[in-house]
């Protein structure tokens, strides 16, 4: 579950934060990243395009449509890898080398 919600900081950089009841009780991570609008002139030069998108992201996106011209198995594994990391489908997690190897029949 992702919960976002865009704020201002304040001149004393004190937030209070009402959480929303779906969230559950107990550790959470919060996160914080700029707006485009106020980044840094160090984030601006971070070699990301307005989109966001990272260097190769911007070299195979087409400028005429805005479609990334990547295969579909390369599609498949960047949403795999998206969805992952927002938490919509469990990590996998091996414990050796060897047992990633096993699992890729290395």
């Amino acid at each position: 579950m992702a919960i976002t919600q865009t704020v201002d900081i304040p001149d004393s950089h004190r937030l209070t934060i009402d959480v929303p009841k779906e969230v559950p009780a107990g550790r959470t991570v919060l996160t914080f990243t700029p707006a485009l609008e106020h980044r840094s002139t160090a984030a601006e030069n971070d070699g990301l395009d307005y989109e966001g998108d990272c260097p190769l992201c911007a070299k195979y996106r087409d400028s005429e449509t805005g479609e990334l011209r990547f295969n579909a198995l390369t599609l498949a594994a960047m949403q795999e890898a998206k969805d992952i990391a927002s938490g919509k489908i469990p990590g996998k997690w091996h414990h050796s080398i060897e047992e990633a190897q096993e699992e890729l029949d290395v």
